[in-house]
């Protein structure tokens, strides 16, 4: 199962106290054309870790000093959104449903089966890429609204919550056609054809 079209900015990062299988992962993701990250402990990781940072983490529940599950736990609270894909030993079934609880992306028990593992990273990858196109859309979305008069804002703010012209005419005290005029100019300006994608725009860019 050969990998080589993995977006290069998305790395797997592995958080396993355990030398061997941190070198027998890095080799077999490595052969994948997977990009990866090793570190030794959840301490490493928490120092090194950048927001900007893409792609999956990979961590093992059992390991000295801080667990997989507190690791989970505190990048969570640092508002660290990378998926986790839990590695359990035999045993800590209950410890991984817990992880999974807490919204880990998956879990894998050891000896890790091959394909099992390249399925739950390619999966992580696509929730991540998901992520980032929705990110990118708000931003754009958001990049466009100060183009807009106060008029025009105002004007979209009632179109959005589903008046007519005739009632946005009597509520901004201006002719229907002025309204008409205002609604095509920052239909234009946002770059929409249609109401629809209008109301889309709107909450995309800001959704509260």
């Amino acid at each position: 199962m050969s990998s080589q079209h993995h977006n290069p900015e998305l790395t797997v990062f592995l958080v396993d106290d355990d030398a061997a299988v941190r070198d027998a992962l890095g080799l077999l993701l490595g052969i994948q054309g997977y990009r990866i990250a090793l570190f030794a402990n959840a301490e490493d990781f928490i120092k090194a870790w950048r927001p900007a940072w893409l792609g999956c983490l990979l961590i093992d529940i059992r390991m000295p000093g801080m667990g997989g599950l507190e690791l989970q736990q505190r990048l969570k609270q640092d508002g660290c959104d990378l998926p986790v894909i839990i590695i359990t030993g035999h045993g800590d079934v209950d410890l991984a449903r817990q992880a999974f609880r807490a919204d880990a992306h998956d879990f894998l028990e050891k000896p890790l089966d091959e394909d099992k593992l390249i399925g739950a990273i390619d999966e992580a990858f696509v929730a991540v890429r998901a992520l980032a196109t929705a990110s990118a859309r708000r931003a754009s979305a958001q990049a466009l609204f100060p183009a807009l008069t106060p008029r025009e804002r105002e004007v979209m703010e009632l179109v959005v919550a589903g008046r007519h012209n005739r009632d946005i005419a009597v509520v901004l005290d201006i002719s229907a056609r002025t309204v008409e005029v205002h609604k095509a100019r920052l239909m234009d300006k946002l770059g929409v054809d249609n109401i629809a994608d209008l109301v889309r725009m709107r909450l995309l860019a800001d959704p509260e």
